[in-house]
């Protein structure tokens, strides 16, 4: 990895913690799949983008509703459950 990319990655999870307001260290709990029947969805706010088929990490389980996770892209932000499928 490059001094620019790693430069890029701090960044990234800098803003992560600032948005999210997540202390600790960002450790991947399990990854997960977007089910491939769902319809795609853009992201919005603190939502991330959907797209069928993806796998995603998760980094927290926050409620019985949604899962903070991260995409192949480094982004961060809220999934539903409804739409997330075990590995």
């Amino acid at each position: 990895m490059t001094l620019k990319e790693c430069k890029k990655e701090e960044k990234a999870d800098r803003e992560f913690r600032k948005k999210f307001k997540f202390e600790g260290s960002i450790n991947v709990l399990t990854q997960m799949m977007v089910d491939p029947a769902v319809t795609e969805k853009r992201g919005g706010g603190k939502n991330l983008p959907l797209r069928r088929g993806e796998i995603l990490d998760v980094v927290q389980f926050t409620n019985q509703e949604q899962i903070l996770c991260r995409n192949s892209q480094r982004r961060y932000g809220y999934v539903p459950r409804a739409v997330m499928l075990h590995l």
